[in-house]
């Protein structure tokens, strides 16, 4: 929590006002240090909180002279950030959250107030994470699937209690007249009205398959979430209200990334009458999201956010900044989704890994929030830490949209200027200097289909005729059909609805938008829906035999399409929404017209479907549809609206209309700036409102939830969810002097590349392991055992799935699964059994490692677990730095083997006893003896990189240190 700076702050001379002496902040600038000017903006926010926050202790003034001197000192010096608040999903959260409520236990019992234990920095919880499909969330994917298998990436996972409902017909309607009309001569009622959802004639309504996603499907779904949950969600409840500094986002608000982005952003925070930038880390990798906004923030462990809501800095090394300059125009046939793929594809490639990427260059100006948002959420792809863009006048612009009232506005761009912190992107004088530069030409990136039969085959659109000429003639493979030459001219004539049309190789037979894979920006669909607006109005029309559709990803997808206008034309076009859930891309396309089908199979002909979904393999969407191609939503209204894939769109009319006008892409293509103003006025300010909404009503179940009115958690011990841990067991108040490890046996012999996922599965829990039996022993069925990932409140549960993975290379066992030797017995048991009898025995346990030991993401119970199992150590060839903290901050020793040895260069057998000598006094990185029983001895480096680090061992921990101090 922010403090007031006192008269003896060391940076109290940099205090500067705003609106009149009524704000203040630190501002750097007046350090008059012509440094500050060049250095990246993501460094100017770490050396802002080192200043505000320096206090001799946790942030030093020599911090503050290291950032300064950031090009001298990156990958050098180690420095402290502390983030101006913390954010959580559910998963990560409940154990933070079991740990604060335990502290208040232990302090109690020394008679010391439990009120005093609060998170000090402002914490958000999102349950986000705990939503099962117990019901069948489509219909159609019981059905009958004579177009491809049930692999798609919707496919319910689960048990299933699908409601009854009636299958679709495997027959197809004869009828496709045009669209919205019908001339079959039994169809009687008359034409539907363009935007709505019974565009189709009534004998293909008959035939066409039950909507997707039953309203009381999702509503049973939420219902089965909050029940299963009920105990979690009481303990959340109590936390929001027990609490200081916990605000608790409730159930199906919405996703955190989307929550943090669209409700609880600030860009710049104040607090006590002071000024700062908002800044976050978070439990989760995709934290990076928030970045796209100006805001800094990345993912940590669940041990380092305990950290910080308890007060202490995130300590990271300096890192290098990659500066990624983007020049050019973005070519005016470009998607919002080509543009995120082709800069995560050039970042990927240079190498990156670990650093901070800042980008800078006049291109910025060209991308809308959401674009930027979704490169910052594409940091994991690319393995950076960060992916900054600065505050600009488009983020201000997006901010408009939003819960920002217009003081607050005038107040953010006041700040950041004030403090540099704000980008003329078009101003090449304000570029800091970087590491390095990695400069992307976005007039480079164009448009790309993917197929006809792989996703990874892409096509340039410029190139698409040229490319499908060479898959017609190139041997039947990956891409090839092998068409004869004289058989590639083929035209065949068909009637449909009484009216003659010809097929040829490259004709367009379905085309489907479906948005589950478009939903995270919405350009791509408002794009696609101002296409078809445009071609209507230009007398553009599809031909009726092409199975087109439109499977919206969400009720909001659809709700935006309509509120902007475009989905009467989309209609028109005849893209009806035919519902919300899988369809064409898992083979549930519409059976195509007998005419069709028929004029297919004479000609031999290679058909096309176009879909921009995410499974495309030959012979998905139809057996007789050979070539499929993966496009971005406009595209395939594109390529549906041109009947074939065999087109230049630069050289060749898009159609002619009936007064025999040519009309081509470029003509009718919405340009950028069109679609991102419509999406900042509809989208944008819908998702704001709906909600702000929700946050404020939440929901029936969420407010009816009793939770006690009390300081002190009434812990229940019947409950499987919520269980107090030991870790303030035996908490004194004095710290214990350094003790030796002795005679320790090998819990574990390990190799290299020891992941997060070895030692803290987060799935589901085996019905044949340790977790399974103590969940048995409760009385619980299989069905009701959840997953590792809900019950992190429940340590017994947690401590039993630690190194559970059936994928856990142990080399005492000699083949992959969660056992291990207790060596004094020579019985092969559960790791969690052998632990507990090494316990009992009063025998302390160590890990022997190979290289890059707890690699992978960050889990809060990767330290928890093996600490709870009784590991005192883990000895390693090298440690993944995260995990390395994780450990020390539950007091296990990280020591790793000298430079060229490991276990088996010191001949190792990990069966002998281990005795690991402590000084009196500990230093970081000190060099400690570990003898063996048979005889040897080696030494180790105690990898403490820094004094708290030490502090943070001898105290047990980080948990039992804050407890201490507050005895």
């Amino acid at each position: 929590m922010f403090v007031c700076p006192s008269a003896e702050h060391p940076y109290s001379h940099l205090i500067d006002t705003l609106k009149d002496g009524r704000i203040k902040f630190f501002n750097p600038q007046k350090l008059n240090d012509p440094r500050y000017d060049k250095l990246p903006l993501s460094i100017r926010i770490l050396l802002e909180a080192a200043v505000r926050n320096c206090d001799g202790f946790y942030t030093k003034k020599e911090d503050v002279q290291n950032l300064l001197d950031w090009q001298q000192q990156q990958n050098k010096a180690e420095v402290p950030f502390s983030p101006a608040r913390i954010l959580l999903q559910d998963f990560t959260g409940i154990p933070a959250m079991v740990d604060l409520a335990a502290m208040r236990d232990a302090v109690a019992k020394h008679g010391v107030d439990p009120s005093l234990v609060n998170p000090k920095c402002p914490t958000d919880l999102i349950v986000d994470h705990s939503l099962q499909i117990d019901y069948s969330k489509c219909a159609i994917q019981n059905a009958p699937n004579p177009g491809g298998g049930g692999d798609g990436p919707n496919q319910s996972q689960g048990p299933s209690r699908s409601t009854p409902s009636r299958p679709p017909s495997r027959g197809g309607s004869q009828c496709g007249g045009q669209r919205g009309s019908c001339s079959k001569a039994a169809c009687s009622d008359p034409p539907a009205s363009p935007g709505s959802a019974s565009g189709l004639c009534p004998a293909d309504r008959e035939h066409a398959p039950p909507l997707p996603f039953p309203p009381e499907a999702t509503l049973k779904n939420q219902e089965m979430e909050l029940i299963r949950n009920k105990e979690r969600l009481q303990f959340f409840k109590w936390c929001s209200k027990a609490f200081k500094n916990v605000n608790v986002v409730p159930p199906d608000v919405g996703a955190v990334h989307q929550v943090n982005m669209e409700y609880l952003s600030r860009v710049v925070q104040v607090c006590d009458g002071f000024i700062y930038p908002d800044s976050v880390v978070g439990t989760d990798s995709h934290t990076t999201m928030i970045n796209g906004l100006g805001i800094l923030g990345w993912g940590v462990g669940g041990i380092e956010s305990e950290a910080v809501m308890l007060g202490q800095p995130v300590s990271l090394t300096l890192p290098q900044v990659v500066g990624c300059k983007l020049v050019g125009n973005i070519n005016p046939l470009t998607t919002s989704i080509d543009i995120v793929l082709g800069i995560t594809k050039h970042l990927r490639q240079a190498g990156i890994a670990g650093k901070f990427v800042e980008f800078f260059g006049p291109g910025v100006s060209q991308l809308s929030a959401p674009d930027r948002t979704t490169i910052a959420n594409m940091c994991p792809e690319y393995n950076a830490t960060v992916s900054f863009f600065p505050v600009d006048q488009v983020t201000l612009k997006h901010f408009k949209k939003t819960n920002f009232t217009q003081e607050k506005l005038e107040l953010l761009e006041s700040y950041m200027k004030a403090v540099k912190l704000f980008r003329s992107y078009e101003d090449p004088s304000e570029d800091p200097e970087y590491s390095e530069v990695i400069e992307i030409n976005l007039s480079s990136m164009v448009p790309y289909v993917s197929g006809p039969k792989r996703p990874q085959d892409r096509v340039a659109v410029s190139n698409m005729k040229e490319d499908f000429q060479s898959c017609l003639d190139e041997k039947v493979g990956f891409k090839g059909f092998h068409i004869s030459k004289e058989k590639q001219e083929t035209r065949i004539p068909f009637l449909h609805c009484g009216q003659e049309y010809q097929l040829a190789h490259g004709s367009v037979v379905i085309a489907a938008v479906i948005s589950c894979t478009n939903n995270c920006n919405p350009s791509v669909m408002l794009t696609a829906g101002l296409l078809a607006k445009k071609a209507v109005e230009a007398g553009l029309v599809v031909k009726p035999y092409i199975r087109t559709s439109l499977a919206p990803g969400s009720g909001m997808v659809t709700h935006y399409l309509s509120t902007s206008g475009v989905l009467p034309y989309f209609s028109q076009l005849g893209f009806e929404v035919i519902g919300y859930g899988c369809a064409t891309c898992v083979g549930n396309t519409a059976p195509l017209p007998e005419g069709v089908v028929d004029a297919i199979k004479q000609g031999d002909l290679v058909a096309c479907g176009v879909l921009s979904g995410n499974r495309h393999f030959e012979g998905r969407l139809c057996d007789c549809v050979r070539a499929n191609y993966l496009a971005s939503p406009p595209l395939v209204v594109a390529y549906a609206i041109a009947g074939t894939v065999g087109i230049d769109f630069e050289k060749e009319p898009l159609g002619v209309t009936s007064e025999g006008k040519e009309v081509y892409l470029h003509d009718i293509w919405p340009s950028r700036e069109e679609v991102q103003q419509i999406e900042e006025d509809t989208v944008i300010s819908s998702i704001f409102k709906d909600l702000r909404g929700r946050m404020e009503k939440g929901n029936t179940f969420w407010n009816n939830i009793d939770c006690p009115d009390s300081v002190l958690f009434p812990w229940d011990h019947k409950s499987t969810y919520i269980r107090s841990p030991c870790f303030f067991s035996k908490l004194s108040k004095e710290v214990p002097p350094p003790q030796s490890i002795e005679c320790a046996h090998a819990l574990l012999f390990l190799g290299d590349k020891v992941t997060t996922d070895h030692i803290s599965p987060a799935g589901s829990i085996a019905r044949v392991s340790a977790a399974a039996k103590y969940l048995l022993s409760k009385r619980l069925t299989p069905r009701e055992f959840n997953s590792y990932g809900a019950r992190r409140g429940n340590d017994a549960v947690m401590t039993r799935g630690t190194f559970a993975s059936i994928k856990l290379q142990n080399r005492f066992i000699g083949k992959s699964g969660p056992k291990t030797l207790h060596i004094p017995s020579g019985q092969t048991l559960d790791v969690f059994e052998a632990a507990e009898r090494y316990q009992r025995d009063g025998i302390p346990l160590i890990i022997l490692a190979g290289k890059d030991y707890g690699s992978g993401n960050s889990r809060d119970w990767v330290a928890k677990g093996p600490y709870l199992l009784g590991v005192r150590a883990v000895i390693a060839e090298s440690f993944e730095k995260l995990h390395k903290n994780q450990l020390v901050g539950m007091g296990i020793m990280p020591l790793e083997f000298l430079p060229g040895q490991n276990a088996d260069s010191l001949e190792l057998s990990g069966k002998e006893r281990f005795t690991i000598v402590l000084p009196d006094s500990l230093s970081p990185r000190q060099q400690l003896t570990v003898k063996t029983s048979q005889g040897k001895s080696f030494l180790v480096t105690a990898l403490f990189d820094t004094d708290m680090d030490v502090i943070f061992f001898q105290h047990g921990g980080l948990l039992r240190y804050v407890a201490r101090t507050l005895l």
